[in-house]
């Protein structure tokens, strides 16, 4: 039997077993189905529009690309029944006016392949559907399709940037019960990348598990150590293991408060990767805030081994190594990434500045450096505006100079 094969029967037994158990409660007691059905009517559902305009000037490309999309997202959550309850998520992606781009792995066609990547593509998608059992405050399970986002979303996350979100097909389990320590366990079944199911790249088949403890040191301090062991049997280059601890924590500094935090792992190769390395992870960064004023530097490190770079495959790789997404798979000689931010908040603007410079990690190469500008801000209660800007600038014939500019409208219902 294939891996791909038992990942399934798997995930097919979890749900039979889930079945039968509601089925065996009803039946157990005799009004259970108008509680059932007051539970399922009395839920809360949501309705979010989110629209955006992506440009991006990439030298590489004769052409320039302009993307022009409308997510429509809905969701359903169940009150609770007997601690069981349900959630259910529907997206809708689509192309609105301006459509000169390539949505990349095959989700658009020949004619679109002279323009940049904007990974957004159309099209209609069930993000999340699951079950959740919770007794009480100490336990969390759920089995289904599912958002899993651990820590800042470094090693795993949702890709929430992107129009179509990434998610989990998987049984997790959340444990409190223990006084200041929070421990998360997941398997994964499947992961649903944001180019939707009808390519491969989209769907990826796991034999996957993720474990995170954060311990409470006090108020201000938390250390959480983590163990990510990815199978991955449709891209075999994402099968790694990856173990890590991180410290985070803030304390008065002047008239301010810092934050800082420190992050170490170790990778190796994992099941079918087809090459054979180690290498390390360390981020250090601290910022100090004021106010409506926040400053920060920091340094991240994603190293080599034998001709591979340190991989993050369920990571939300937008929020690091610079908006312009060069770095989406990290070179073969490694990453460092120096940079520094700065935001401030005036009225209602949210404003931010962020400088990056790269290099490899391993020989010594530079790669270039990026400067990220936005600016965002609420409109009432339910609305909320962004403006983007990426400018990134190579020092290396690997890469080619490329601007992306966005223009983000959401609205929550």
């Amino acid at each position: 039997m294939t891996r791909k094969t038992s990942c399934r029967y798997l995930a097919a037994a979890l749900s039979a077993a889930l079945t039968m158990s509601l089925t065996a409660a009803a039946v157990a007691e005799q009004d259970a189905d108008t509680d059932l059905a007051t539970a399922i009517a009395s839920g809360d559902a949501g309705l979010d529009l989110r629209y955006r305009y992506e440009f991006v000037d990439q030298d590489s490309f004769t052409e320039e690309a302009s993307a022009s999309t409308l997510r429509l997202r809905l969701n359903y959550k169940t009150g609770a029944w007997r601690n069981w309850s349900g959630f259910v998520e529907f997206d809708y992606v689509a192309e609105v006016l301006a459509d000169d781009f390539n949505s990349s792995m095959g989700t658009s066609g020949p004619n679109r392949a002279r323009y940049p990547v904007v990974a957004d593509p159309d099209g209609a998608d069930l993000n999340q559907l699951y079950l959740q059992y919770a007794p009480g405050d100490e336990w969390q399970a759920r089995i289904g399709r599912q958002r899993i986002l651990l820590d800042d979303q470094r090693f795993v996350g949702g890709v929430g940037w992107r129009q179509n979100e990434q998610t989990y097909d998987a049984l997790s389990v959340t444990y409190k019960g223990v006084e200041r320590l929070q421990l998360f366990y997941a398997y994964v079944a499947n992961v649903n990348r944001i180019f939707g199911s009808e390519v491969p790249a989209g769907d990826h088949d796991q034999d996957t598990h993720l474990l995170n403890a954060n311990f409470k040191l006090n108020a201000d301090w938390n250390v959480v150590g983590y163990a990510y062991l990815i199978d991955n049997d449709d891209a075999a280059s994402f099968s790694t293991n990856t173990l890590g601890a991180r410290l985070q924590g803030k304390f008065a500094l002047g008239d301010g408060q810092a934050v800082v935090l420190a992050d170490i792992a170790r990778q190796s190769d994992a099941a079918n990767a087809p090459a054979s390395f180690d290498a390390n992870y360390i981020r250090l960064q601290g910022t100090w805030g004021k106010d409506a004023l926040s400053l920060g530097i920091g340094f991240e490190s994603l190293g080599s081994d034998n001709g591979q770079g340190f991989r993050t495959p369920l990571a939300t790789l937008h929020a690091f190594n610079g908006w312009a997404d060069q770095f989406l798979a990290t070179p073969a000689t490694g990453l460092e990434d120096l940079y520094f931010k700065a935001s401030y908040g005036i009225d209602a603007w949210s404003l931010q500045f962020v400088y990056h410079d790269f290099s490899a990690e391993s020989g010594g190469g530079d790669y270039g450096s990026e400067i990220d500008l936005s600016a965002a801000r609420t409109l009432g209660d339910r609305y909320t505006l962004l403006l983007k800007l990426a400018a990134f600038n190579a020092d290396s014939t690997g890469f080619t100079d490329t601007t992306k500019a966005w223009v983000m409208l959401s609205a929550g219902f």
